[in-house]
């Protein structure tokens, strides 16, 4: 089974992968959660960081995730390039694994496409190198094998992940922050791909658009099965529901 949710940034929302609010007693490391960008958890190498990657890697499950904006990439891609489900990988533990920009997976029986990466709003407040990364958006080369890529798997893929959306969705969403090559690369996969659905995080919401595009934040569903109640938006934030609870006791 593969499931998704949005942002962890960190340890600031990785609350939701607790026992306490995701069933996985049943799950497998054959069963994959997958973080939609902001995972955060490679950001200063510090003793926090390792924690809960360690903490994430000792899970029933196994994580992947997209990059988003809010990543060191300097320490990202610091990491061997590995192969992993016919597309390029960053092996950050044995079942924690980022999933890599204009990649196609066969992962559980599903094809998918991967495209990570977004504008940072509030980079005007951050500093280069340090909390804000020029590789935040996807370079030419990337988005061009995302196209090389699809046209190998003849345009069709059963989901799409990415972090952020097309200019489309977020005018439907009447939520334009951001207008960049990387909105616009997505406005023509939404035209020119197949696809059963697209998921992303980054908005900080739980919401269906389109029928065919969910934006997740607190919220972890399956894929194909859960879309359908995400009709509200949401801007709760998930720590707030867990702030008197001991995760370092989460039972794996």
């Amino acid at each position: 089974m593969i499931f998704v949710t949005g942002d962890t940034h960190g340890s600031l929302d990785i609350h939701k992968l607790n026992t306490a609010s995701f069933y996985q007693k049943e799950l497998s490391k054959q069963d994959y959660v997958v973080i939609l960008g902001d995972f955060g958890l490679l950001w200063n190498n510090s003793g926090e960081d390792k924690y809960w990657l360690d903490w994430l890697n000792k899970k029933n499950f196994t994580t992947l995730f997209v990059d988003g904006n809010h990543e060191n990439f300097d320490l990202l891609n610091s990491f061997e390039i590995d192969t992993w489900c016919g597309g390029m990988v960053h092996k950050i533990r044995d079942s924690n694994i980022h999933l890599m920009r204009g990649q196609v997976f066969s992962i559980d029986g599903y094809k998918i496409f991967t495209m990570g990466g977004a504008a940072s709003i509030d980079k005007a407040y951050r500093k280069a190198g340090l909390t804000w990364w020029e590789d935040e958006i996807p370079s030419q080369g990337e988005m061009s094998e995302g196209l090389e890529n699809l046209t190998l798997n003849d345009w069709k893929v059963d989901y799409i992940f990415t972090h952020t959306t097309s200019n489309r969705i977020m005018e439907t969403m009447k939520y334009v922050k951001e207008k960049n090559v990387l909105n616009d690369y997505f406005d023509m996969l939404q035209d020119q791909v197949q696809y059963n659905h697209w998921y992303c995080g980054h908005l900080h919401c739980n919401e269906t658009v389109m029928e065919k595009h969910t934006i997740l934040y607190e919220k972890i569903i399956r894929v194909g099965e859960d879309e359908r109640v995400l009709k509200k938006r949401s801007n709760s934030r998930c720590t707030h529901l867990y702030e008197n609870y001991s995760f370092e006791n989460d039972e794996v």
